[in-house]
């Protein structure tokens, strides 16, 4: 008989065949985050959507400028100009000019506080004629508009107190024939002007207090507008601010509603399915066909809502009962998949009512589409409100919005086009914002992306 020793009773050493998990197991929002998270485009739009919410809410908090408060020394201001204000002395009305002049030249430094000019007598001439433009004169002789005129060679000298701004005037004396019309004799002068205030002036507008030494020849930093003023001299980053407010309201509350809406019509059709379900969806149909401009001006007529007047609430109901369809047919689609899964149908076993499979199992698992048709929804108000109170539907002023903001800014754009670019902009930043956010929770909550390796 053969012998066996402790060694040949020993255990095999078997090759395990195991597999460790590559990932730890994540719950369905984790792996969404992580999945946004490796989105760059969709992260750098989360955090401007965060930038904009903070722009909007704690904004007005750091920077206390009323929207409504006019700067009139700094009217339709650019960002960057000078807001330098040399100090000068109290004005005294000018008895003319000490020297006589051989040509047109300045008899003083010119400032915003007054324009004193002095000529010779051109040849032949009767009287002069005095004219200020904000262009240079050429060929054409287009003088600008005429500031005064003198019927005899006495009086040459003028000065100009017609609300002065900082910046670049070209002035022209052109001679008078002895009927008062202008002959081809004419000399021009350039002229800049340089922002000046008294210390009254200074003192009454609060840019220095009462007990401030400053002397004649000082220079004081006037109000800070670091996006420039409107034509009214309001602060833009002030009224961006305020339209802010008003324009994500109304472009984030509309849709919340009218999506609320469409998540439950749809879902309820859904779930019923059958001739309810075909009943209803023709009913969405139909509101889908309505024209939502027209409605628009029957709800501001319905309202009482004259010309002039804010449009917000009829822009509101408007949008609330012609916008649902889309969400709801996206629910119901979701709805008619999630009704034939398994625990459904053991939930209808279990004695499950309809409200209870409704709102504990179907709707918590169309909540991924939801949240991505409310970021699409989100820039759609939003550019819907703008363009609305671009026509004059919307936002009416003095009410900041950027679209109101930019129907104001579009008239002056040649000349002062800060006041377009900037609510224009905020509009564009906004709605690609919102719209590549969606994309990105589109592909993170999307269950059949998830790597499953």
């Amino acid at each position: 008989m053969a012998e066996y020793s402790a060694a040949d009773f020993a255990p095999l050493k078997v090759q395990s065949h195991s597999q460790t998990l590559s990932r730890p197991s994540l719950s369905y929002w984790q792996d969404a985050w992580i999945r946004l998270k490796a989105n760059r485009r969709a992260l750098t739009s989360l955090y401007l959507v965060i930038g904009l919410l903070v722009f909007t809410l704690l904004g007005p908090l750091i920077w206390r400028v009323n929207p409504a408060s006019q700067d009139l020394d700094q009217i339709s201001a650019p960002p960057g100009r000078d807001r330098g204000a040399l100090v000068v002395p109290e004005y005294t009305p000018w008895e003319g000019p000490t020297t006589q002049a051989t040509e047109l030249q300045l008899a003083a430094p010119p400032t915003s506080q007054a324009v004193r000019l002095q000529w010779a007598p051109l040849p032949n001439a009767h009287g002069h004629r005095v004219y200020r433009n904000l262009y240079p004169v050429g060929p054409e002789r287009a003088f600008g508009i005429p500031l005064a005129e003198f019927f005899d060679n006495s009086t040459l000298y003028f000065e100009d107190r017609l609300d002065l701004r900082p910046g670049r005037y070209y002035y022209s004396v052109v001679a008078l024939n002895d009927n008062g019309r202008p002959t081809t004799e004419a000399q021009t002068i350039t002229v800049d002007v340089r922002r000046a205030t008294s210390i009254s002036d200074a003192i009454k507008q609060g840019i220095i207090p009462v007990d401030a030494e400053v002397e004649v020849g000082d220079v004081l930093q006037v109000a800070l507008h670091p996006l420039g003023t409107d034509y009214l001299g309001r602060d833009m980053l002030a009224r961006l601010m305020a339209g802010a407010r008003v324009s994500l309201f109304i472009g984030i509350f509309a849709p919340f509603l009218y999506v609320l809406f469409g998540v439950v019509y749809g879902s309820v059709a859904g779930f019923l399915g059958g001739k309810i379900d075909q009943l209803m969806m023709r009913f969405a149909d139909f509101v889908v066909a309505l024209p939502f401009l027209l409605f628009m001006i029957l709800f501001k007529i319905a309202f009482g809502i004259g010309p002039g007047e804010s449009g917000v609430f009829p822009m509101l109901v408007a949008m609330i009962l012609l916008l649902w369809p889309a969400s709801a047919r996206l629910v119901r689609g979701q709805i008619l998949q999630i009704r034939e899964q398994g625990y459904v149908e053991a939930s209808k076993l279990l004695g499950a009512k309809s409200t209870y499979l409704i709102f504990r199992h179907m709707l918590p698992n169309t909540l991924g589409v939801v949240l991505v048709t409310l970021t699409f929804e989100i820039p759609r108000a939003i550019f819907t409100e703008a363009f609305l109170s671009f026509i004059g539907m919307g936002v009416a002023p003095p009410t900041p919005s950027w679209g109101s903001m930019s129907n104001e800014g579009i008239k002056t754009m040649l000349n002062t086009p800060h006041e377009l670019i900037f609510p224009a902009l905020m509009i564009s930043i906004t709605v690609l914002a919102f719209n590549l956010l969606g994309d990105g929770l589109r592909d993170a909550l999307d269950a059949r992306m998830r790597n499953t390796e």
